[in-house]
């Protein structure tokens, strides 16, 4: 693998979770081993780019652990020439005060699918939390497919992301988030039993110019979530972010039905995210499996409109 320092994100703000006034009461140093220690302050690198060939490949590839990247497969029978990509963790569940950043560049008219081997479980903390940077850029033409597995947060996780999405304007990106309430099945169920989860995304151009932000704080204890407007009587909620042209959004837009089925317990709804900037798609629903499917048809919908190639039905195994 050749690193080169081309892909390496710059003039990117340095983000302080700590400075987040959700994120107060849990300061508290923890008294196994400190925030940041080796092995708990994971680091990422990903850049993809076309070869002398016109072939996408992974270029260059920086990791520190606990975060691993598998090699690059071309699976995709519809897209047989996309790098496919997965992100491990030789660590186990998120603990208390673990810190990962996550680069990933995507350049000009490359191409790229990333997602993760296993859903993310966020373990019980006592006194900190865990905290995710994600940095995404995406150059002229570029398409990048961000699919990870669900996130299971625990009884008294604590957890905060910040996404910043930086998509050129003949780019596409489609990004999707899974959140479960918690282990459902855990002794008597452990739904909604966490502490707090802050999630942050936005997005802008090259020059900088700002797109949109989309932040959501749940605090069960404050807010319970279990009420109209919020999750209701559902479990499992996706989060997709589509940056795109604003040709392709509109037709996907169009394209998109949203519905509310109350006997398979499902719904989905999409809308225009401002200042042209692409689409916002949101799934809810009671078990991973059928929002994971609303999710990845929805994908299937963007990948037909930009590169005119459906995705592929998922593996038996996933």
């Amino acid at each position: 693998m050749i690193k080169t320092d081309k892909f390496k994100t710059s003039s990117v703000p340095e983000v302080d979770f700590s400075t987040a006034r959700e994120m107060r009461p849990y300061l508290r140093e923890p008294e196994q081993m400190y925030v940041g220690a080796p092995g708990k302050h994971g680091y990422l690198r990903l850049g993809f780019e076309l070869d002398a060939e016109g072939k996408s490949i992974l270029r260059d590839l920086d990791r520190r652990v606990p975060l691993i990247a598998q090699q690059e497969l071309y699976f995709d029978e519809e897209m047989p020439q996309m790098p496919c990509l997965y992100i491990l963790s030789s660590g186990g569940p998120n603990v208390d005060g673990d810190r990962y950043q996550q680069d990933i560049t995507v350049r000009k008219n490359a191409f790229a699918w990333i997602s993760t081997g296993a859903a993310t479980k966020l373990a019980e903390m006592r006194y900190n939390y865990s905290g995710m940077i994600q940095n995404i850029v995406l150059e002229e033409g570029a398409y990048l497919e961000f699919m990870p597995e669900p996130i299971y947060p625990c009884r008294h996780t604590r957890f905060i992301s910040d996404t910043r999405i930086c998509v050129d304007k003949t780019a596409t990106l489609f990004y999707s988030e899974i959140y479960m309430g918690g282990r459902k099945y855990y002794k008597d169920g452990e739904l909604f039993e966490y502490d707090i989860l802050s999630v942050c995304s936005h997005g802008e151009r090259p020059d900088g110019e700002p797109l949109f932000r989309e932040k959501f704080v749940i605090d069960p204890n404050v807010i319970p979530v279990r009420q109209l407007g919020i999750m209701g009587d559902f479990d499992v909620f996706a989060n997709v972010i589509v940056m795109t042209p604003k040709e392709h959004a509109d037709r996907i837009y169009e394209a998109t039905g949203v519905f509310m089925d109350s006997e398979k317990k499902l719904a989905c709804g999409i809308t225009h995210l401002p200042n042209d900037a692409g689409l916002l798609f949101k799934v809810l629903g009671m078990e991973p499996g059928p929002v994971k499917k609303l999710v990845r048809d929805f994908c299937s919908r963007v990948r037909l409109e930009v590169k005119g190639h459906p995705v592929p039905p998922e593996f038996p195994w996933r």
